[in-house]
């Protein structure tokens, strides 16, 4: 939380890395002596035993011939699966102190490699240091450096750009020196102090001969004598020793034969960002390099620079005229100390070296060159005007560039321009309680105080005097706390998957620990008595229950936190707490368990308590009786523990055993000595316990005190919402009472007064308004509540919800005590806060209200929505009347918040973003009558990017400017009256900005975006002109001043109170303009002059504006603005298009309008002759166009015939194609009939009982849908909305669910950490999703909406920095994302269908896309942060002809090759982006193509994948035309199952994996020409599963007319039984026979649409049987219990009963005749259970919703009907398409019961018992279901939906929904043992485990 100190940053994320972030326990002593003067690492740990190191993988030792000596060869298909570790394991240390390390080793040729050192600073933080071939940049946090390494080469290629060497090793890789300055490098990068060298750890692939650490320096090229004679051993270098050195042979140079790099290079003060050979050795005696191109200046990736204290812009060795000046800038250091007060981040420098110089600025009479960041005042030559431009660099610094000398200011001097005082805001409250839990809240020792969280806050509240106090450090939310015995240490813990935990010093409020807990939730934390030890439990990555217990004993006096034990349980746990006589005994409770837990030895062990008849109880908490202490007697020692229903259990811990149990029943049966009273118990949800009463909190909303017998209540106290904790003072005296509202208060036993400490919102808080008269706020929030609060004590008045509505904008009244508020339906509300009663509902609105507000003389009141609409109302009097409304003004997508409506101070104008997200529209506040309109997307002269607004500000009247926050991260100061640009200032904020607000005075400015606010010296007069504030855990959504200008007040997760600092000063005109001046808005031809800049004094002088008269054009402005003129204009001159006197915009008369408008449009151009703005004024209901021309000495047209070409320009709609084109490349998503589930009930966190364990199937509709990179082992494919991660070693998957529709195309970044997917819309969504993984974690970290339809392709830049999305041939556009922060950076519509784009692997600012016949070469310009692109369309060749260019891809600079729908492959010259060459490669369309070096693949949808040799193609490019075609030569063809969608091979494409539209991924090997089936599915619909009655197996069966036999073990296909020209409708699996079970009676029968049924044989993989005993489609099939029938039901309605054994049906039966079979059941009997005979049960069910129940006994030959059901219907079905199924089954769990689902009068599950002849029970359901099972296991009942929904239900219990399925769930089936499940929806079919089942 920034606000506790100078930083923008809490506390430091660990980034993964292993122990980083966290305090280390001190190395083993290694005495110095034996370090000096070098130690020999290899041999001092004697690495070849193996006792003190580790290996893993492919690593062994060789002897090198060369180097006459052993090596250590540690190679491996993936980095990370073969290394040697030093030490053995984490928890040592190497305790190496010495300076340098020196690592001799040789990368393996053409392969990565990846080495990792952990080093410890002074300060007891590991800081993991890695360099790997793999890295592509590099990337720093506060404990993670990774430098990408650059290989050797060749000295050619010396001078090649880095980015060209980076990746694996080349041929001619040398052995090398490497020598890492471990001091600097944690200096320069971190800025903290090296201590020792923790551990090193070497992954493949490389050789390495030896590791060493020393203080000195050693040059290999230097003898023993040579360093004598030159004194190096004074400087610290000296010759390298024997065991380090590398033999030389006589005559040779060790330079000539080696790599010698030194990183950071000598003398180097700036960081480098990679490692590589910078010189031929090191500067011995410290002596220039020789190489004067080694010391070029190198470009610093933005990473580096936040790293540093004091940066020195370093420019490139071009000459660039027109620089701006160079102001370097500080980044201050991040200090958190908790009882310090709250600090900001200033910004700007704290100190600067003496010898740093400042060029000034020169008059060049040009614009200058904008770079990244920088300070630029110039003035356009011909117009003389100037523009400031204030650019804050990034988030604490600020840049630029200039060409002439200067000197910086004195220390002193820049000290003096700073933002002062500072802190300038210090945080006084915070309004909030709980952000994950309500369940922590503790009582102090001394009674007087109370301690819980708010979000990332914890907060100490004084009872009495209600004052805060504020523990500050955790960078997420306190997920639970922990007080020890005397309350002096603190324990809290941090929600997140990378939880961790705090220790503070509480008295004092300083953290004295802080420590990783390898657990992913942390739940809950209990401290001993003496805070020796403390245990916490939560979720590990896999789900699973954990439990840890740390040894804390040490902690307080500066010794470290050490693990004592850990242990994982398969049991739910909800409270844990140490008992107060043992330290290493525990405590737990939770779903169906009471355990003691025990440490012993290092092991945590755990018994169950034996709950008898309780054992299904769900206990919620726990509490030990006042008075345990260790003397107690040992027999005396019990805890309660409560529950859901109501029971309180006594446990004798001795005996471990319930002693006493009572249930407590709500009023009239508070009788809780009988537990078989009858009714419903008291869900307790908290218990606290003390040596004479009990209390407890329960779902009912009460507070009850009981006597310790629970005879009877002594008291309660009701709660307006469930009570989730309660707490007994240590006195006795109060009880601390939360409730899951965000309630906090107390219970005084001694006056019986309930005593309210905090009330807040339960959600977010979007919005708040106050008023100055009553000193009031209002606030509105996500949880549907209006609430009133009072300023000067902050506690709540009112507390408003509506019955219907959210309310989602507020605005108090300036003068009465009226509230405004504005709802999501569109109404507007208006209170009267002294009657409490409504006063007026106002429906002019049918949507979302945007924004609301009140005029501040509170005449008017003004309200827009979401649809564009804006009206005006009367508040003359206390019930306020509408006067105007005007549509289509207000821009729909610019956002909602506060800054969406604005007035000015004197109530006479309005200001708002509108009609389009590009424009700032101001009008005449009281009449609506416009007056001004500003493009603001033209603003910038150096991009040709739109730039929008997103929220507005005017400033106090007297300056007459308006504040505009802008989408790049802007703030426009404009000029309210012309809309000329005053100054900007850029960047705010690293995100757009939420909020702005100015003082009164004019002299502060309020900013918020993200997480931050910051304050802002408004004249921009200082070097810092900024503090920056952090405490918010979520985007402040609004900040403002209060009405006395005292404190400032910001929302968001909370509602923060700062105290503002900065002294009032008194009112007085602006700077720059005499204090006698009076300050009038700037009218036409009045100037403004002597505006304060940044380093003096700078006039800005303002021309007159002169604006030709408009007539009132339209009541419906328009609704978009044109795209900026590709050339920039010389000057600038944004002119009013309404003058003060012109009649209004927008007239109320239609007629008036009718008679200004004769007919034809005209053009006004502005009278001012350096304007720049063209103004069109269209005919009647055409859109008002305000656009920037050409400039003027470019164009000899007419203004008429310009206007003309921009209105038709602007006028043109999108293109738009529905046919689609002549290529199979394009996405079509399955025809789904399914809806999105209107509700919806997941399982709560950790409670979940079904589990997803494999996905069948790959989706072979998808196109590029499959990635896989062969350095990192990632492999993922998609599989409906399912992306499956699978590890192509052990077959395991991961499954990422982020998707509601089917998954089109994946990309995957050139590091493979980031994954991009693609689906379709969902439900009500307008646009696609498209979503980012986080492929270390799997978790989705954004998502993007834009293409309209499908996304088509996506592709990653070179550098990762930039993702390109293509739409399909609907869509037709293509968009590019920043992937720091997935912004929209450009996009553009493209008139022709486009199939494919690809980036070039050489330049970032490079790609390609092919359409039909051409392909177009796009070239990416960015200035800052601007992007566009410009692009050139090369037609393909005319011999062609009219052909589809469908693919293409990237080969050896500078080709390109592209596939037609005709088969042939083009080849590009990029240089000159024409086609040189073709052929013919396939007879199909050719869908994929991926080259490597020499090397092309193509694949097509002749089901062939061709690779050939294209090493010719880049010697043939010089001949054009005349180049033949037969040097191209096929070296390998493979066909496979379908047409090719996508492809991924290794770098040489010597292997890889192909994916077809048959649902099949292949492995292809080239070396060997086979392929090999990794991933098969079915290609149609599934229509049945089933397993194997001993679950090693499993059956599916589709309409493409195959049965497909899979091993649950490794989910492989091991069988698949194909039918041609027919579809399996059902299968079954023949049940385990009264003989022994073996492989030979291993069968599965299934039934075909032709009314055939077969029988396979598994072991023999063969059909043994084929009968047709039906004339129609089969629709369902069964075994008898001993397999020795098979029923069989049809499409026409008949069961018929065949015998394997002899093929003859033995039994037609007709009963369900003329209605389909949906479900055919057996189960076993009792012999003359029901009264009749046969050991055999059976069912049938037909559509026509009617189940038939059946007695057999078969080899008696009788079947007699038992039963006969008939569900009734409504006669017209409403809103559902088709029928749902009629399904029913017999209940495993209650014999003589079958559970029926089907369409009948209401949405239900029936339970119907054969005994009684009656229904027993129903479940009411959320949709009628379409597949159903039973588990034979547990009371479990699986239900699919077509809603795409899968709902487990406990019978009776809760449901629990489960997400995953793209479609209808038309197949569920349990496993015989009910503990996995089967589910199919369309193609695919997941298994799902009940690991509890």
């Amino acid at each position: 939380m920034a606000a506790a100190g100078r930083g923008t940053s809490g506390h430091r994320g660990t980034s993964g890395v292993p122990g980083a972030g966290s305090t280390v326990p001190p190395p083993p002593v290694v005495p110095a002596a034996w370090q000096r003067p070098y130690l020999n690492v290899f041999k001092h740990f004697r690495v070849e035993e193996w006792k003190r190191s580790a290996k893993e993988g492919d690593v062994a030792a060789l002897t090198d011939t060369r180097l006459k000596g052993t090596v250590y060869r540690i190679r491996g298909s993936i980095p990370g699966s073969s290394y040697l570790q030093l030490p053995r394991t984490g928890t040592q240390s190497l305790g190496l102190t010495g300076r340098y390390l020196y690592l001799l080793f040789r990368p393996m040729p053409r392969k990565h490699f990846v080495v990792h050192l952990d080093v410890t600073t002074e300060e007891k933080q590991v800081v993991r240091i890695s360099f790997s071939s793999l890295f592509k940049e590099f990337k720093s946090t506060a404990t993670w450096l990774q430098f990408p390494f650059v290989c050797g080469v060749a000295e050619g290629l010396a001078r090649a750009p880095r980015h060209d060497l980076l990746g694996a090793a080349p041929t001619d890789v040398r052995w090398t020196c490497l020598v890492l300055d471990l001091r600097s490098i944690l200096s320069l990068y971190l800025n903290r102090h090296y201590s020792h060298l923790k551990s090193i750890k070497l992954c493949s692939n490389l050789l390495v001969k030896n590791l060493c650490t020393s203080d000195l320096v050693f040059d290999p090229g230097v003898t023993f004598s040579e360093a004598r004679q030159a004194e190096l051993a004074c400087r610290g270098v000296a010759p390298m020793p024997r065991e380090m050195a590398f033999p030389v042979p006589k005559g040779q140079k060790w330079h000539d034969l080696y790599d010698y790099i030194r990183f950071p290079s000598e003398g180097s003060k700036l960081p480098n960002n990679s490692i590589q050979k910078s010189c031929p050795g090191p500067a011995a005696g410290g002596q220039a390099p020789e190489d004067p191109v080694q010391q070029q200046p190198v470009a610093l990736a933005s990473a580096v620079r936040d790293r540093l204290s004091l940066i020195q812009q370093i420019t490139s060795p071009k000459a660039v005229p027109h620089c701006c000046p160079v102001i370097p800038k500080s980044i201050p250091e991040v200090h958190l100390t908790a009882p310090r007060p709250l600090r900001a981040v200033p910004a700007g420098n704290q100190e600067l070296e003496q010898n740093q110089k400042l060029h000034s600025v020169g008059d060049t009479g040009q614009s200058p060159t904008v770079s990244d960041g920088g300070i630029h005042v110039y003035a356009h030559q011909k117009s003389k005007r100037a523009i400031r431009a204030v650019h804050a660099g990034s988030e604490e610094r600020t840049y630029g560039k200039g060409p002439g000398p200067g000197v910086l200011p004195s220390r002193r001097a820049a000290a003096r321009r700073r933002l002062l005082p500072d802190p300038i805001l210090e945080l006084r409250m915070i309004i909030g309680f709980g952000g994950c839990s309500t369940k922590w809240a503790l009582w102090a020792q001394n009674n007087t105080a109370v301690v819980y969280p708010c979000h990332a806050v914890i907060v100490t509240l004084q009872i009495r005097s209600r004052k805060q106090r504020f523990f500050i450090g955790h960078t997420d939310k306190v997920s639970a706390l922990a007080f020890n015995g005397s309350s002096t240490l603190l324990a809290s813990a941090q929600a997140g998957p990378r939880s961790v935990v705090r220790l503070w010093d509480f008295p004092t409020g300083s953290c004295l620990s802080m420590f990783k807990t390898h657990v992913h939730s942390l739940l809950s934390l209990s401290f001993s008595h003496s805070g020796a030890v403390l245990c916490g439990v939560g979720k590990d990555r896999h789900g699973k229950t954990m439990v840890v217990v740390w040894n804390t004993a040490q902690v307080t006096q500066g010794g470290e936190v050490a693990m004592l034990a850990k242990a994982h349980t398969d049991v739910d746990i909800q409270a844990l707490k140490i008992t107060s006589f043992d330290d290493t005994r525990m405590v737990s409770c939770g779903w169906d368990n009471i355990r003691l837990w025990r440490v012993r030895s290092g092991v945590l062990r755990s018994c169950p308590v034996d709950l008898g008849e309780y054992h299904s109880l769900e206990f919620t908490g726990l509490a030990f009786q006042e008075g345990h202490a260790a003397e107690r007697e040992r027999e005396d020692r019990t805890f309660f523990v409560c529950s859901k229903s109501g029971h309180i259990l006594e446990v004798d811990y001795e005996n471990v055993s319930v002693r006493s149990a009572r249930r407590l029943l709500p009023a009239p049966l508070w009788d809780c000595q009988r537990l078989d009273k009858a009714g419903a118990g008291i869900a307790i949800n908290s218990i606290s316990i003390s040596s004479h009463f009990c209390a407890t909190g329960s779902e009912d909303g009460y507070l009850r005190l009981w006597p310790l017998d629970f005879s009877a209540v002594v008291a309660e106290a009701e709660q307006e919402a469930p009570v989730t904790c309660v707490c007994i003072s240590p006195d006795g005296r109060r009880i601390l009472c939360t409730t899951a509202a965000g309630y906090l208060g107390y219970l005084d036993l001694q006056s019986w007064d309930s005593n309210t400490l905090m009330r807040s919102h339960g959600d977010s808080v979007l919005a708040f308004s106050m008023e100055g008269v009553w000193k009031q706020m209002a606030t509105v929030s996500q949880d549907s509540t209006i609430r009133v609060w009072d300023l000067v004590s902050m506690q709540q008045l009112y507390d408003f919800t509506a019955a219907e509505g959210t309310p989602c904008a507020v605005a108090f009244h300036p003068t009465q005590q009226i509230l405004a508020c504005g709802f999501d339906n569109g109404m507007v509300w208006t209170f009267s806060l002294a009657t409490s009663s409504l006063l007026v509902e106002h429906k002019q609105h049918c949507t979302v209200i945007t924004g609301l507000t009140f005029s501040p003389d509170g005449n008017f009141m003004f309200s827009s929505c979401l649809q564009g609409s804006l009206a005006l109302y009367s508040c003359m009097t206390q019930k306020s009347h509408v006067l105007r409304v005007l549509g289509n003004v207000v821009a729909w997508d610019a956002g909602s918040g506060p800054d969406a409506l604005v007035v000015s101070g004197d109530s006479r104008l309005l200001a708002f973003v509108g009609p389009c997200k590009y424009v700032v529209t101001v009008m005449e506040a009281c009449s609506l009558d416009e007056l001004l309109r500003v493009d603001i997307s033209i603003l910038d002269l150096n991009s040709t990017a739109l730039d929008s607004a997103v929220g507005v500000c005017f400033a106090p009247v007297p300056r007459g400017e308006l504040l505009v926050a802008t989408s790049s991260n802007k703030i426009l100061v404009l000029d309210a009256k012309t809309g000329r640009l005053v100054r900007e200032v850029s960047p705010v904020h690293k995100l757009s900005c939420s909020s702005l607000a100015l003082s009164e005075d004019g002299r502060y400015l309020l900013t918020a975006g993200d997480k931050v606010i910051k304050v802002w010296d408004y004249q921009m007069r200082s070097n810092n002109n900024f503090q920056v504030y952090i405490g918010h855990s979520e985007p402040v959504r609004q900040v403002a001043f209060t009405p006395d200008q005292r404190h400032v007040i910001s929302v968001g997760d909370a509602i923060f109170l700062w105290d503002f600092l900065a002294l009032p000063e008194k009112r007085s005109p602006p700077a720059g303009l005499r204090s006698s001046e009076s300050v009038p808005l700037l009218g036409p031809g009045q100037r403004k002059s002597g505006f304060s800049g940044v380093g003096g004094s700078w006039r800005n002088e303002l021309g007159e504006c002169g604006s030709e008269k408009l007539k009132d054009a339209s009541e419906t402005p328009r609704q978009a603005v044109p795209l900026p003129l590709l050339s920039s204009p010389p000057c600038l001159d944004v002119s009013s298009v309404h003058q003060a006197g012109c009649q209004s915009i927008f007239s109320e008369s239609d007629k008036e309008e009718e008679a200004d408008l004769p007919g034809g449009s005209r053009m006004v151009v502005n009278g001012d002759k350096d304007a720049s703005v063209l103004v069109v004024e269209p005919v009647r209901n055409k859109e008002l166009v305000v656009v920037r021309p050409k400039e003027r000495q470019e164009s000899s047209r007419s203004p008429g015939a310009l206007a003309s070409e921009l209105r038709k320009e602007i006028t043109s709609p999108k293109p738009q194609c529905s046919v689609r084109p002549d290529s199979y490349r394009h996405f079509t998503p399955c025809f789904k009939a399914s809806v999105f589930p209107k509700s919806f009930l997941p399982p709560p966190a950790g409670s979940e009982v079904l589990k997803l364990k494999a996905v069948i199937g790959y989706n072979g509709n998808g196109r590029g849908n499959m990635v896989w990179n062969p350095d990192t082992g990632f492999f993922a494919y998609t599989c409906g909305c399912i992306i499956v991660v699978e590890d192509l070693h052990s077959g395991s998957q991961n499954h990422w669910l982020g998707h509601a529709e089917e998954i089109s195309t994946l990309a995957v970044s050139h590091d493979a950490q980031v994954l991009a997917s693609a689906s379709g819309k969902r439900n009500g969504d307008s646009h696609c999703q498209i979503c980012i993984w986080n492929v270390q974690d799997g978790l989705c970290t954004a998502s993007l909406f834009h293409h309209e339809t499908q996304v088509q392709a996506m592709a990653f830049s070179r550098d990762d920095r930039f993702l390109v999305t293509l739409g399909d041939y609907s869509d037709q556009t293509i968009a590019l994302w920043n992937t720091y922060t997935y912004e929209l950076m450009w996009s553009t519509c493209i008139s022709e269908p486009v199939h494919d784009v690809a980036f070039s692997p050489f330049s970032h600012r490079e790609l390609a896309c092919v359409a039909k016949g051409a392909v177009m070469f796009w070239l990416l310009e960015q200035q800052g942060a601007d992007v566009h692109l410009k692009v050139h369309c090369a037609p393909a060749p005319d011999v062609l002809g009219p052909v589809e260019l469908t693919s293409l891809c990237y080969g050896v600079d500078p080709l390109l090759y592209s596939g037609t729908n005709s088969g042939q492959i083009c080849v590009w010259d990029t240089g000159t982006n024409r086609c040189f060459m073709m052929w013919e490669a396939d007879d199909g369309e050719i869908g994929v193509l991926e080259c490597r070096h020499n090397r092309l693949l193509s694949g097509s949808n002749a089901k062939r994948i061709r690779l050939w040799a294209v090493a010719a193609v880049q010697e043939l490019r010089l001949k054009g035309p005349d180049a033949r075609t037969n040097l191209v030569l096929l070296e390998h063809e493979i066909t496979l199952d379908g047409t090719i969608v996508s492809a991924a091979f290794d770098d040489s494409l010597e292997m890889g994996i192909v994916g077809t539209t048959a649902g099949t991924l292949w492995y292809i090997s080239w070396t060997e020409s086979t392929s090999i089936r990794l991933i098969s599915g079915h290609k149609n619909k599934v229509t049945e599963v089933c397993f194997s009655p001993d679950e090693t197996h499993c059956a599916t069966c589709g309409e493409d007319g195959s049965v497909r036999i899979w091993s649950l073990s490794s989910m492989e296909l091991v069988v698949q039984f194909q039918v041609l020209n027919q579809s399996c409708q059902c299968l079954a699996w023949k049940p385990h026979p009264v003989v022994a079970w073996g492989a030979e009676s291993q069968h599965v029968v299934a039934g075909y649409s032709d009314g055939t049924i077969r029988v396979f044989s598994i072991s023999r993989t063969e059909m043994e049987l084929k009968m047709h005993p039906h004339a129609v489609a089969l629709t369902a099939i069964a075994y008898s219990t001993d397999g020795e029938m098979i029923l069989s039901g049809g499409k026409d309605g008949l069961v018929a009963v065949s015998s394997p054994r002899t093929g003859m049906t033995i039994r037609v039966l007709a009963d369900h005749k003329g209605s389909p079979i949906t479900v055919l059941q057996c189960t076993t009997k009792q012999y003359q259970d029901f009264g009749v005979e046969g050991g055999e049960l059976w069912l049938a069910t037909s559509s026509d919703r009617r189940v038939s129940i059946w007695a057999s006994d078969w080899p008696k030959d009788k079947c007699e009907l038992l039963d006969w059901l008939s569900f009734p219907a409504p006669a017209s079905p409403k809103g559902l398409d088709t029928l749902p199924p009629s399904l029913a089954a017999f209940c495993p769990w209650e014999h003589g019961t079958l559970v029926y689902v089907g369409f009948g009068m209401q949405k239900e599950a029936l339970f119907y018992s054969l005994h009684k002849k009656q229904v027993v029970m129903k479940i009411p359901l959320p949709y009628f279901a379409t597949s159903l099972s039973l588990s034979p296991g547990a009371r479990f009942m699986a239900l699919g939906f077509g809603a795409r929904l899968l709902r487990l239900l406990r019978c009776p219990g809760e449901a629990q929904d489960y997400a995953g399925h793209d479609d209808a769930i038309h197949r569920c089936s349990f496993a015989p043992s009910g503990r996995r499940l089967l589910t199919a929806s369309h193609s695919a079919v997941l298994l799902w485990e009940l690991p509890g089942g």
